[in-house]
């Protein structure tokens, strides 16, 4: 007779995120780092507890009211970029506010200014396969802030760049916090880490460690 044995991705996590705050989470495999974040994202539920984004239980919603709620206030940036490789730069982004039904003429202007932002004015019309992995990753960001989200999460988006692209990256998303944009970064790349204001450490599904740098 074999039994069920109950297994928690995560046990007792509860933190505070402050807006403008540059947060990296690290840990081994394994600690719960990737499902932390995903669980903010409303990609996964948590079986208890409960998550707040700009005063919003988010936790609570319906589960048909997860993407809207994705939409207007999380922005993702993930390792391998996700971007559609038949579309443009310029097309990436706007297709994050297309499904949000802002306006062709706002999501145009919104979408040059953001990648204008980036430092990629002479790459918008270029596809993701014409791009460096660098100026993908910007796309990305770009894509992730279109809407105005309240928080970016992103999962090792240092993880497929070299080390000169990684510090880029890296001062872009600090540049973005200083200006008042709220970021998450899963990495387990610990010169990232030190880069960010506040690190969390996770092991075991636990934080062990939450402190100010």
């Amino acid at each position: 007779m074999q039994g069920k044995i109950p297994v928690h991705a995560l046990t007792d996590v509860s933190f505070d995120v402050k807006k403008g705050e540059f947060i990296s989470i690290v840990g081994p495999s394994g600690s719960g780092k990737s499902t932390l974040l995903s669980m903010m994202g409303l990609l996964d539920k948590p079986t208890s507890g409960s998550v707040f984004i700009d005063g919003m239980e988010v936790t609570k919603a319906k589960e048909g009211d997860a993407p809207k709620i994705r939409r207007e206030k999380i922005g993702f940036v993930f390792q391998r970029f996700n971007l559609i490789p038949t579309l443009t730069a310029l097309e990436n982004v706007d297709i994050a506010m297309r499904f949000a039904r802002v306006s062709k003429h706002k999501r145009k202007e919104r979408s040059v200014e953001l990648l204008t932002q980036m430092g990629l004015e002479g790459r918008m019309k270029h596809k993701p396969s014409e791009l460096s992995g660098g100026e993908q990753q910007r796309v990305a960001i770009a894509r992730a802030m279109s809407n105005h989200p309240a928080i970016i999460l992103a999962d090792e988006p240092t993880g497929e760049v070299d080390t000169k692209t990684r510090d880029m990256i890296v001062a872009l998303l600090k540049e973005l916090c200083e200006k008042g944009q709220t970021i998450l970064v899963v990495t387990h790349d610990m010169d990232v880490a030190e880069k960010t204001s506040r690190r969390i450490t996770m092991r075991d599904g636990k934080i062990a460690s939450d402190t100010q740098q």
